[in-house]
């Protein structure tokens, strides 16, 4: 599969863009564990344009990562297009992608993100505007089903985006108005990919938590590529998990293992982005990681965890974690 020029092994595994988790930090873990491409972060088009400097630290990249796609969003094309263009002389990234896809009120409420998806001539005059800002760089869109169970647009919509210039089309399983609730819809995504008409790569997302759903998602739905989010919290070796089951690979992944994946994970986080960010971001995975699920009362444990504000303090948690559950602690070769 290919994306442009990038080329991309067979049944490519992606990692979602996440605001506050998909840092540089987690993003080579990522990369390291499998995933063939990662993404970026949001980053908001009227902050890079207005220079500010937590939007502009976004755009840090590294080779170890690449292929790698920073991700933009915003509600007015000349911002949009003004963003392209710093994020390419800045970043130089594989990818450029637009995000029409963020449910959260703070974002669609303003018209961006799933906003645009009650503004489709203004989506599209944003995606014209972007392809044509930054015509060395691959430009692709994610987005969802469309507003609401009565506007399930994507259909026509794919035609549209491709119509732009896109050179790929990711499609969130859920409409804005579901935000992440309930079960994602793999119908209409199957539909767009099975249409005669689309001849750009299609990649579907939406709970894909186990690398048996990542089998049936290719297997059914012909999805070019899928793209996992929410599972990756606490559990960046999904996509080892996932790879090793679409090969055919038998391979024990021990907690002993799975604990150092962990421990890594805050020191190249605190490595690339300081102590305070670093535990910041690295923290939330510890504490949401199913590693930790059946420890009796983890409760306490976990709110520690979520508290930690230094490496030390958040390795002594992990220390009484092992001790627990008694399996020696030490930095193994990933």
């Amino acid at each position: 599969m290919n994306i442009a020029n990038i080329s991309f092994p067979e049944r490519p595994v992606f990692l979602a863009p996440m605001e506050d988790v998909t840092d540089i930090g987690f993003r080579l873990l990522c990369k390291k564990m499998g995933a063939d491409l990662v993404y970026s972060e949001f980053v908001s088009s009227d902050a890079l344009i207005r220079g500010v400097n937590r939007s502009i630290e976004k755009l840090q990249v590294c080779d170890e990562e690449r292929p790698v796609a920073i991700q933009i969003y915003g509600r007015f094309v000349e911002a949009m297009r003004d963003a392209a263009q710093i994020v390419v002389e800045q970043a130089h990234p594989d990818i450029l992608d637009i995000n029409f896809g963020c449910p959260v009120k703070r974002v669609a409420g303003k018209g961006a993100g799933a906003g645009m998806l009650q503004n489709i001539p203004l989506m599209l005059e944003m995606t014209r505007a972007v392809v044509n800002a930054v015509p060395g760089t691959p430009v692709t869109v994610k987005t969802r089903l469309g507003w609401d169970q009565q506007n399930l647009i994507i259909t026509d919509l794919a035609e549209q985006l491709q119509d732009c210039g896109i050179q790929a089309l990711t499609i969130h399983g859920r409409t804005r108005s579901q935000m992440y609730t309930g079960e994602a819809d793999w119908t209409l995504i199957g539909e767009v990919k099975r249409n005669p008409r689309i001849n750009i790569p299609i990649i579907g997302n939406g709970d894909i938590v186990t690398p048996e759903r990542a089998r049936e998602c290719f297997e059914r739905y012909g999805v070019d590529a899928i793209m996992v989010g929410r599972a990756t919290f606490g559990r960046p070796w999904i996509f080892r998990e996932i790879r090793n089951h679409l090969e055919g690979k038998e391979e024990v992944l021990t907690n002993e293992w799975k604990l150092n994946v962990l421990r890594q994970q805050v020191l190249t986080s605190v490595e690339r982005l300081g102590e305070y960010r670093g535990i910041l971001h690295s923290r939330r995975h510890l504490a949401a990681s199913p590693l930790f699920k059946g420890i009796p009362n983890f409760r306490e444990t976990r709110i520690r965890m979520l508290r930690a504000e230094t490496t030390e303090e958040l390795f002594d948690i992990m220390e009484s974690v092992r001790k627990i559950i008694n399996y020696p602690l030490s930095i193994d070769k990933l």
